[in-house]
Order: C-alpha cells, then structure tokens, then sequence
C-alpha cells in the first residue's frame, strides 16, 4: 500500500522535534511496535543532514553507521557498535519477510559482509546515509542495486551492553 506525500511530511514535520533526553537506562522492550516505529520516523527527520565519511553527527553528518549508532542512542539510549560490520553482529537476524520498521537491513557494498547498514522503515523501504555527495535518504529494497546487494537483516533487541548507564 502506498501512502501519499503528505502523510509522509506529515510524519517527518512531527518528527521534527529535539531528541528525548534519557536520564537512565531504558525499562521497556525495544521490540515494541510504536517505540520502533517512532524511531524509524526519528531516522526519516534527519533527511536533509549530508554525508560525511566517519561522520557521527547531525552537525557533521553521518556515515552509514555513525546514522544508525546516532539515531538508536537519541532515540532509545541504545549505544550501538560504531561500524556496519561490528552492527552485523548483534541482534536477531531476521528473514526479509519478518522485517519491521526499526530493524536494521544489511548490504555488501565494497565486497564485504555488511558494509552498508540502514534502518528499515516498511513498505519494503529504508533510510540511510549513502554516499558522499548525498544526503540521508529513504531507498527502496526493490532497486537492483540494493536487491543485488541485500545481506541481511538484524532486529536489535535490549541488553545490558547496548542500554546508556547515565
């Protein structure tokens, strides 16, 4: 089903505001559906922040995995490993038909496993920093590029090692 361009600003303008604050380590699951979907749209709200290889930040902008490490930790207070590869190893893998907005979706890119990582966000799309040159952006799995070079995916789910101890 696809969804007009207006429910699509709709979502990305209330998203648009700062990030929660999280004073402590986070209680609920983060395999619950409104959380994850809150965070796909949180990922969606940083569209226009640019590229930068081993970028971290909104000021700098992101690599691949400094995007999603980012968006996890402002969103859930998750820390996450700082590259794709390392990402590639944590969590659940998860068959491309039990994707869910919030998972994260895998790519071979520089002959590699999981050298790209993005966050899925349904529909069978994405949201991810690409490459030099662009910025961060929704891509479907659907184009032959990405189909072509598909890796995997993985649900992140709660652990000790990945809540922040404030």
């Amino acid at each position: 089903m696809k969804y007009p361009a207006t429910l699509f600003a709709l979502l990305l303008l209330s998203a648009c505001g700062t990030a929660p604050v999280h004073t402590a380590a986070p209680q609920a699951t983060y395999n619950d559906e409104a959380q994850m979907s809150n965070l796909a749209i949180y990922a969606m709200s940083l569209h226009d922040t640019p590229y930068q290889y081993g970028g971290a930040s909104r000021s700098n902008g992101f690599d691949c995995s400094g995007f999603v490490q980012f968006v996890f930790q402002n969103s859930l207070g998750l820390n996450l490993p700082r590259t794709s590869a390392e990402m590639g190893r944590i969590g659940t893998p998860l068959d491309a038909a039990q994707l869910r907005p919030g998972d994260l979706v895998f790519f071979n890119t520089t002959r590699s496993a999981n050298s790209h990582v993005g966050i899925f966000i349904g529909e069978n799309r994405f949201v991810h920093s690409p490459k030099t040159g662009k910025a961060i952006m929704i891509t479907s799995l659907n184009e032959k590029y990405w189909r072509a070079r598909y890796n995997g995916a993985r649900r992140i789910t709660p652990s000790k090692q990945l809540a922040v101890n404030n």
